[in-house]
Formats: C-alpha cells, sequence, structure tokens
C-alpha cells in the first residue's frame, strides 16, 4: 500500500513538471524572463501616437528587409502600469522593441518617467545594458530626454539614438494648439519650460545621433527639426532635411527611404 502511494506521488510530481513546463512555454503573450545580448533598439510612438505610429515600419524591418525581429511589446497605462509581451518565444535575441503609452498626450516629465521605467525593467528582467532608440515627432523629444537624463544612471545606457521629425523647437504653427490643449501640446509650445528644462542638460558622450526631416513636414518644421544642433555637439550629430513637399510628418515613418537611413545608421556597419 505504502508502495503504491509512493509512487502515485511520483507519478503526479511528474506530471505537475510536465504540465508546467509546457504551459511555460507555450505562452503566447506574457513576457518570460530571459537573458538577451546585443544592443535591441526601442522605438517610441509621438504625441497621439499608436501601436500602428512604428507598426508598419517595423512589419517592413522584420518581414520584408529581414534585419530582425520584432521581439517585444511593451504597453503602459495612463495610471503608468507596464505590460509586457514577448513576440520572440525564446527564439533568439530580439532586434526591435515597440513602447506604447496609453496615455499618449500626456507631458514630456510624465512620459519619459514612463519610458525609463519601462527601459528600467528591460534592464533588471532581461539584462539589457545599452540600446539603440528610435522616435518620431515627440517620441524623439522623450528619447532626447531619457538620453540626457536617465541614461547610465542606473538604467540602460543609449548607443545610437535616431529622430524622425522631432520639433526640438517646438511647434510653430498657433493654429494648431487651439485644436490641440493637454499636458503635452503645452509642452510642445516653443519655449515651454519643458523646452527650458530639457536645454539645461548634457547630451552625453559616446551617442551617436541621426536627427531626420522634411521640407514636407508642416508640424516639424526644418527649422525646429534642427534645433537639435543646440543640445548635441556636431561630432556627434548627423542631420538629414529630405528635400520633399510631398513627404508630410506621419509619412515619414512610412518612407522606404527613411527606413535605408535608419539601417544605414544603427546597423550597416556591425553587419546586420
Amino acid at each position: 500500500m505504502y508502495f503504491i502511494k509512493k509512487h502515485k506521488v511520483k507519478i503526479t510530481m511528474v506530471l505537475v513538471l510536465i504540465v508546467g513546463y509546457i504551459t511555460y512555454i507555450s505562452m503566447p503573450n506574457k513576457a518570460k524572463s530571459e537573458h538577451y545580448t546585443g544592443d535591441p533598439t526601442v522605438f517610441i510612438h509621438g504625441y497621439k501616437g499608436t501601436k500602428n505610429s512604428f507598426g508598419y515600419m517595423l512589419d517592413r524591418f522584420e518581414h520584408e528587409y529581414g534585419w530582425g525581429n520584432k521581439g517585444f511589446i511593451y504597453y503602459v497605462t495612463k495610471e503608468g502600469r507596464i505590460r509586457d509581451y514577448n513576440l520572440n518565444k525564446g527564439r533568439y535575441a530580439p532586434t526591435f522593441i515597440q513602447i506604447i503609452l496609453e496615455d499618449n498626450r500626456a507631458s514630456f516629465a510624465d512620459s519619459a518617467e514612463w519610458i525609463s521605467a519601462v527601459l528600467l525593467q528591460m534592464k533588471e528582467k532581461y539584462k539589457v545594458d545599452s540600446v539603440n532608440i528610435v522616435g518620431h515627432s515627440m517620441g524623439g523629444i522623450l528619447a532626447l530626454k531619457y538620453t540626457m537624463e536617465y541614461a547610465g544612471n542606473g538604467y540602460p545606457e543609449v548607443n545610437k539614438l535616431v529622430s524622425i521629425g522631432s520639433p526640438f523647437d517646438g511647434i510653430y504653427s498657433e493654429a494648431y494648439f487651439q485644436i490641440h490643449k493637454d499636458a503635452a501640446a503645452e509642452d510642445l509650445k516653443p519655449d515651454s519650460l519643458a523646452f527650458q528644462l530639457l536645454r539645461e542638460s548634457s547630451f552625453p558622450e559616446g551617442v551617436q545621433a541621426l536627427n531626420i526631416g522634411s521640407t514636407g513636414d508642416a508640424v516639424a518644421l526644418p527649422e525646429s527639426v534642427q534645433a537639435l544642433r543646440m543640445t548635441v555637439p556636431s561630432d556627434q550629430l548627423q542631420e538629414i532635411i529630405i528635400e520633399d513637399h510631398t513627404l508630410g510628418h506621419s509619412a515619414l515613418h512610412e518612407s522606404i527611404e527613411v527606413d535605408k537611413m535608419i539601417y544605414s545608421f544603427l546597423w550597416q556597419d556591425e553587419g546586420q
């Protein structure tokens, strides 16, 4: 009797372990703790941005060009809670990570705080010590803010920074602010306190930046895009203003020409 019970216990334990393992490896969404190497590239949307802001670009990068895989999506709720989803399923190191903020009209300070929390979690959970960052519109400003105010202070370092259509001197259109009246809009005004505080910080040595704009962008005018020169030393900055009056603000992250610029800057020398 004792012998039978003993074997029943062993069989039960084995079944529990098997079921637990199958459940673990088949988790489709919620991220599992894994150790990744290399510098992943983090993509940050802009003002009023959604998963689609970089969604189509990342689809091109992964499925059309074969430049890497979209490994993680991080959703941050308006209360600051982080939900991370692993699309990678442990196959190989993720190249692309997308951050999506539920409150996409929050201030620079709140948005940067949420982004820093995501990157800190990446460091603690997945041992990510350094990243590249690509930001569109206000996302480029937030990437700059993270780089100057958070990176290296217990948070992942930034290796390379790409800004696309980012108005570093604010949005010049007064009509724009008659429509948009929220915390982010206040910060996007030229000479806002948020911009003043940002300019008081120093851009770290060793970080290389690529700044892309377009003559067709009616939101981030080339003059505002080029204001990044006031913050980033010339030997750390590459600047490209695309001469195309049909290439608007949102069209920038759907441009094959911009895709190639990002690839050349981030990965071409690394043989990816």
